[in-house]
């Protein structure tokens, strides 16, 4: 018992002193979250957390280094922007130029529904004038006469 008890000390001590000094624990949970923000330098229309290429799994890497070393998620981000630019984002910042990206499909998809709407309503609409006035008998007599000189 007092062996076993011994071992389980002298483990966790080596455990211990394995750890580099001031390393917080850092979790997967973490890193993804990060990581599902940025996209894969590689694969592109992936995100880090998602991406099985190598470079996304260097990236992961940087990303529990940098959070072990007391850098908060928006440092990290910060981090990947300042080295790959706001690209590197798959979420692009709603500020400035980049507002463009958030409030155009929005405008587009109003405008479009109120063509649609505008379109509808006119062709719902009965013509202006009718049908027309009824021809009087005068008229009545030309068109027949005019029938009639057509058939064979």
């Amino acid at each position: 018992m007092t062996r076993t008890l011994s071992l389980a000390l002298l483990l966790i001590a080596a455990l211990a002193a394995a750890a580099p000094p001031g390393a917080a624990q850092v979790s997967e949970e973490t890193v993804h979250e990060i990581g599902a923000q940025l996209r894969c330098v590689v694969c592109q229309s992936l995100s880090v957390a998602d991406s099985p290429s190598e470079t996304a799994n260097q990236m992961r890497g940087i990303i529990r280094e940098r959070l072990a070393a007391g850098d908060s998620p928006e440092q990290v981000k910060a981090y990947f922007v300042e080295k790959y630019g706001l690209w590197i984002l798959l979420s692009p910042p709603r500020q400035g130029f980049n507002l463009l990206v958030w409030v155009v499909p929005f405008v587009a998809l109003g405008a479009g529904l109120v063509l649609v709407l505008l379109l509808v309503r006119r062709w719902s609409r009965p013509a202006v004038g009718g049908p027309g006035p009824a021809p009087d008998a005068a008229m009545r007599a030309r068109i027949h006469r005019e029938m009639a000189e057509r058939e064979p």
